[in-house]
């Protein structure tokens, strides 16, 4: 119960939707996961011999590993992969450009390459157009090839005007050709030009794609089998990290205490799923998200729930991080608190087993710099500030969580991560600046867009019925003395712009490992999923339901 001195404070709380997830996650006996992965050590035996089999032919040896990409299974190969495509990179520099490739067949191999880190050169679709620089007007006609090269594209970096070219050219051609195409491409052309490959959550590339390789009449069984199986033996486990959240959210009893707050452990792992899904990462899927539920939380008691003082002194009792500072808090920051100690506990005994111990005073000094960036977010709301947008982004990318959520990520990768890792990550890379951009910008922008038409009053913006932080929007109109339609179309071009730094910042040679930039790009492949359409974090239905549905709750059929 709230004390008297805590009830007289006015508190502009929100009300939010209810989670839509309860009680669908119950627990599962570990023998299942166990049982499903026997069944597809043999069948992982034979695709693996296809791998093998296919380098035959180097055109032949990246489509299929294409397709493994596709499927959700290249992970069970990553060592074998990563040494194929860096010997036909490096020993056959004419690979594109010395066979008479199909436009297909062109942009899978580049794009294949490109997001191994590989920087094949876009002069490889020179052949494709005219003596304009425009892409010619026969290839319209091919919807495969066509599909293909929009996929490429979105590997594009500053400065490569023939891929700029190529998403005009194809983004004003493939909703047409989808009504003349067979009803198993036309979803595709509808899938990629809601979702493209490269900014989608890789689980969820193989939920879409396992469905149409089905339909393929080139389909290899075995393979198709393989992919099926190793999907819902791996959703299995999945579910079972799931229900361990939800345990911990009723442990603490987080509904009664700190009602206020948004019920979305689902969301965030779905968050953290997409960061790594691997079964390898069990572990710290379900700290990191318990981590960032506790985040989220924070997020909203920062909004509008915590006073200024109340917040300070919370604050200033994570910075002691000890039990003993819990008795100068309120109620409900007690709650809080002494859940963050909790988990931290457990990150630290995790990271001690694994012997990454050294990174996690770094996650609690990411974790207290992330709550101290929230307290200058509600102070700018207390005092009625309007900052400037550089001012307003400074602040805002760090309250993005990505730091605090990578710095724990790297603790679960282990030695490939390394202290150098960490240190990295403190210099504020190219691509985590991208990541947070991406992700703050997206968030504020779903509260202005709905559908892609661009007429939601700012009246009428979910987050200004209470007493909120301006956003990275509204900053942007009045520095910039724009209208909301063309902050927003500004806005966009630089969330592409912080798109092709990422891609540059993932090109060999690389400043860290490949392993560890996948990270970050992940995140903004998340954040893609949840705010194309609308906040579809505060509102899962009907942004994201579906897609959380397919990843976590329906297996594929066979």
């Amino acid at each position: 119960m709230p004390s008297k001195e805590q009830s007289d404070v006015f508190r502009p709380m929100a009300t939010f939707p209810k989670s839509i997830w309860r009680d669908q996650f119950p627990s599962i006996d570990d023998s299942v996961f166990d049982s499903l992965t026997k069944e597809i050590d043999p069948l992982k035996e034979k695709v693996k011999d296809m791998l093998m089999a296919s380098t035959a032919d180097p055109i032949d040896n990246v489509k299929f590993i294409d397709t493994l990409l596709r499927l959700g299974v290249s992970y069970h190969f990553e060592d074998h992969i990563e040494k194929q495509l860096e010997t036909i990179f490096y020993s056959q520099q004419n690979l594109v450009t010395g066979k008479d490739l199909d436009l297909n067949s062109t942009s899978v191999v580049f794009r294949v390459f490109r997001l191994h880190g590989f920087k094949m050169s876009c002069g490889v679709f020179d052949k494709f157009t005219d003596n304009d620089g425009k892409f010619k007007k026969t290839l319209i006609d091919d919807a495969s090839g066509m599909l293909s090269l929009y996929e490429a594209a979105y590997l594009r970096v500053g400065g490569e005007s023939i891929l700029e070219e190529a998403l005009v050219f194809t983004k004003a051609n493939l909703k047409s050709l989808a009504l003349k195409s067979s009803p198993r491409l036309a979803k595709q052309i509808m899938n990629a030009l809601d979702q493209p490959l490269h900014k989608c959550p890789p689980r969820l590339v193989a939920r879409n794609y396992i469905s149409i390789y089905d339909e393929e009449e080139s389909r290899n069984e075995a393979l198709l089998k393989f992919a099926k199986l190793d999907f819902n033996r791996v959703q299995v486990l999945h579910k079972q990290e799931i229900s361990h959240v939800a345990r911990f959210w009723k442990d603490y009893n987080f509904s009664s205490e700190l009602s206020y707050a948004r019920e979305r452990y689902v969301e965030v792992y779905t968050w953290v799923n997409t960061l790594y899904f691997e079964p390898r990462y069990t572990h710290w899927r379900i700290l990191i998200t318990k981590t960032l539920t506790l985040m989220s939380i924070l997020d909203d008691t920062f909004d509008a729930y915590g006073t200024p003082q109340e917040l300070q002194c919370f604050i200033d009792a994570l910075k002691r991080w000890e039990i003993g500072a819990l008795d100068e808090l309120q109620d409900y920051t007690k709650v809080i608190c002494k859940a963050v100690i909790d988990v931290f506990d457990e990150i630290d005994e995790q990271a001690r087993k694994e012997g990454t111990s050294y990174g996690v005073p770094k996650a609690k000094d990411a974790f207290i710099g992330l709550a101290s960036n929230y307290h200058a977010e509600a102070k700018w709301c207390h005092d009625g500030h309007v900052p400037t947008f550089e001012e307003y982004i400074s602040v805002a990318m760090k309250t993005s969580t990505f730091d605090p959520i990578l710095t724990i990520a790297f603790l679960g990768i282990g030695t490939v991560a390394g202290l150098e890792a960490f240190e990295w990550l403190q210099t504020e890379p190219k691509i985590m600046t991208a990541t947070n951009i991406i992700g703050r910008i997206m968030d504020d922008v779903a509260s202005h867009e709905s559908n892609d038409h661009l007429h939601i009053s700012l009246i009428q913006k979910f987050e200004q019925l209470r007493d909120h932080c301006p956003s990275s929007v509204e900053c942007y109109m009045k520095q910039q003395n724009l209208s909301e339609k063309d902050a927003l179309l500004d806005l966009q071009n630089k969330l592409e712009d912080a798109w092709k730094d990422i891609n540059e910042e993932c090109m060999r040679p690389t400043a860290i490992s490949q392993d560890i930039l996948l990270r970050p790009l992940n995140l903004a492949r998340a954040s893609y999923l949840f705010y194309k359409h609308g906040d579809g974090y505060t509102n899962p239905d009907p942004y994201v339901k579906d897609d959380i549905g397919a990843l976590f709750i329906d297996p594929i059929p066979f």
